[in-house]
């Protein structure tokens, strides 16, 4: 069989590493030309660009994103670190911050991590990340504390995206946690309850979920009601609320999240206890998949929004010349009360 020239020639660089500037001469273009192509640049035309493209797929070229970015005086690479993206809150964040990053012409690099009590990992990650020497950082996880952030922002840029931020030193663009605990308790007071269980989840487990608890605790107070604290450290607190279902005739419990709240209610079924005739259950976060045809009493936490708004503000710091003498932003967004079939007047 006899092999044309451009056969030969592709057939001689598959014994190593397709370059760029391999790519710039099957094309017939310039190396500089090959790299506008792949940093997205409007500096080529249409033709230009889909016969590099093309060139680049028959060859298997792969470009170096990192060092393009590097090259380049807009540095539009980002990291993120997400929490355990199987929980549907964060799973939904996930897929919401790679969409605003595309719309915004942004590269994220994510890495992922779950239940890491010591932090390590989550820390071993965010170095990890700046070690691909991205630009700046969107951290997405409610257990990471300020403190062992703020040596990462001495470096770059960083925005929690979902969790409220306490440090006046680390910018974040988060859910309005307290407003969804005040509509949650004006919600279930409002239908007639009196004798009501907040489950409290440990600030260090889940920082956003422990918000949402102390506000649920702090409106019912201002309304009269003294809540039965059921604190979870370790463990679901099962024991705890059973003895508060039954001693202590509790008509409603209110949850810091819809994941917990589906535990709590096949917990009273295992009690033949039926959701809402025996006893009223509440949630919060509102994006898991079919709650509507569950009917579950939730709040729909913003996320489009955040993930949207948490992208804009990142790429501002890094189009500023000093992004550190920036005033630090504190954006928290309301979201919306889900009136379900789980609670019930009485």
């Amino acid at each position: 069989m006899r092999l044309n020239v451009c056969e030969v020639q592709v057939s001689k660089r598959m014994d190593r590493p397709v370059t760029m500037s391999d790519v710039a001469e099957r094309a017939g273009v310039s190396r500089a030309s090959v790299s506008r192509v792949f940093l997205g640049q409007n500096k080529v035309s249409d033709t230009t660009r889909k016969r590099v493209l093309k060139v680049a797929a028959d060859l298997g070229y792969v470009p170096n994103v990192m060092a393009s970015s590097l090259a380049s005086k807009e540095h539009n690479t980002i990291g993120l670190l997400l929490r355990d993206a199987s929980n549907p809150a964060y799973g939904l964040l996930f897929t919401e911050l790679q969409r605003s990053a595309q719309e915004q012409a942004m590269n994220l690099i994510s890495m992922t991590i779950s239940i890491d009590r010591s932090n390590e990992g989550q820390l071993n990650s965010l170095r990890h990340l700046l070690g691909m020497q991205v630009a700046g950082l969107v951290v997405a996880t409610g257990s990471v504390p300020s403190e062992q952030l703020i040596p990462f922002h001495q470096k770059v840029p960083i925005i929690r995206a979902g969790r409220p931020e306490i440090s006046a030193k680390i910018h974040a663009v988060s859910y309005d946690e307290e407003d969804a605990g005040r509509q949650l308790a004006a919600f279930v007071v409002g239908n007639g309850h009196r004798r009501i269980a907040v489950i409290r989840t440990a600030k260090e487990t889940s920082f956003p979920e422990w918000i949402r608890a102390e506000a649920m605790i702090t409106e019912l107070a201002h309304r009269g009601i003294t809540a039965h604290i059921i604190d979870v450290v370790e463990g679901n607190g099962h024991d705890q609320l059973r003895s508060k279902l039954f001693d202590n005739r509790i008509t409603a419990v209110m949850c810091p999240s819809d994941v917990r709240q589906l535990d709590v209610i096949r917990f009273c079924q295992a009690l033949n206890l039926e959701v809402p005739e025996d006893v009223s259950v509440t949630g919060c976060d509102g994006i898991l998949p079919g709650i509507d045809l569950m009917g579950l009493t939730s709040y729909r936490i913003p996320v489009e929004q955040v993930a949207q708004h948490a992208i804009t503000e990142l790429k501002n710091l890094l189009a500023t010349e000093k992004p550190k003498a920036q005033p630090i932003i504190t954006h928290r967004i309301a979201g919306e009360l889900i009136p379900g079939r789980t609670v019930t007047r009485i």
